[in-house]
């Protein structure tokens, strides 16, 4: 532990003219005064760590002095590519890899290069969630992450509506996160298939790796079953009348590929500018707090307890206005 400290102690301390001991314990989080003893450490080793005194004072590495240390360690490299992601990194496990790999990939570059990484992340930043949403860490995240790095086959019990509890072994191909939700791309048996993170129960990663079907493309699978699973949840279809102006509000409002489509199939608006449009939806009850947001500008014509729904709304909306 004290080792890896030293040499993230040297990097830092590379990449920057000089640092001051408070700036160092935030970096290694640890406290000033371990800062001290670990200058004292590597200056005992040879390594010139000189220090200034004064309250503008700091430490700093003197005589042109750079570690080749600089290396990337596998899981470094991997972590490296996702450093645009603070967030997933820190949810799997992956921060303290990342920002190894970024401060070698600092030491490394010329001085003048040095502030790219903070250049950056001024300049780009991603927030998976969705809005109005605080989501939980799944807790046995890390695990599984563990296991789709290490390609370790896992066995792992899973919540599943409504037959409760099943057991798999699992082949964890990859990570995906989906408007804050974490979901595991797996290969059980011969099949592939989506899991819920955090409808996990409990996660056993084995000591025995599985072979990855080379063919197998993350993105390319992840794309072809959203698509798949946001066509399977539309098994009710409504018939709606829509203004212009709904029209050009209901890809806003409901599946979008779904309203699209259902433009597309509908026949010309009629002599008063209107589009009848039967609309695939998930069930009544989605399509009702759906379409109520289009107020005025739709008009449910079936199926027939729908359209009474809407019209008792209507009613009470006009009694409570009036």
């Amino acid at each position: 532990m004290r080792a890896a400290r030293l040499i993230k102690m040297v990097l830092l301390l590379q990449s920057r003219p000089s640092m001051t001991a408070a700036e160092l314990a935030r970096e290694l989080e640890v406290s000033a005064r371990t800062v001290t003893r670990d200058a004292q450490a590597l200056s005992e080793a040879g390594v010139p760590v000189y220090a200034d005194r004064g309250r503008a004072g700091g430490y700093r590495l003197v005589g042109g002095y750079r570690t080749r240390l600089t290396g990337l360690a596998r899981h470094e490299a991997e972590a490296l590519f996702l450093s645009g992601l603070p967030s997933a990194l820190r949810e799997m496990g992956l921060d303290d890899a990342a920002s190894a790999a970024r401060l070698k990939v600092s030491a490394a570059l010329l001085p003048s290069l040095r502030d790219a990484s903070y250049t950056a992340s001024q300049r780009f930043h991603l927030d998976a969630p969705g809005w109005y949403h605080d989501p939980a860490t799944p807790e046995l995240l890390s695990a599984v992450a563990e296991a789709v790095w290490d390609d370790r086959l896992v066995r792992a019990r899973y919540r599943r509506r409504p037959a409760g509890e099943v057991e798999r072994e699992l082949a964890p191909y990859g990570l995906v996160l989906k408007a804050g939700v974490w979901y595991l791309c797996a290969r059980a048996g011969e099949d592939f298939r989506v899991y819920r993170i955090d409808r996990f129960t409990a996660v056993a990663v084995s000591e025995k790796r599985f072979v990855r079907d080379e063919e197998f493309d993350l993105p390319g699978f992840w794309d072809e079953r959203a698509a798949q699973f946001a066509r399977s949840i539309l098994r009710t279809e409504v018939t709606v009348r829509l203004s212009e102006k709904g029209v050009r509000s209901l890809p806003h409002v409901v599946d979008r590929a779904a309203a699209d489509e259902a433009l597309a199939g509908a026949a010309e608006p009629d002599a008063g500018g209107l589009r009848t449009v039967v609309l695939p939806v998930e069930s009544e009850e989605v399509a009702y707090s759906q379409l109520l947001c289009l107020g005025s500008e739709v008009e449910v014509l079936a199926p027939a307890a729908l359209r009474e729904r809407f019209t008792d709304t209507a009613e009470r909306m006009r009694d409570l206005y009036r």
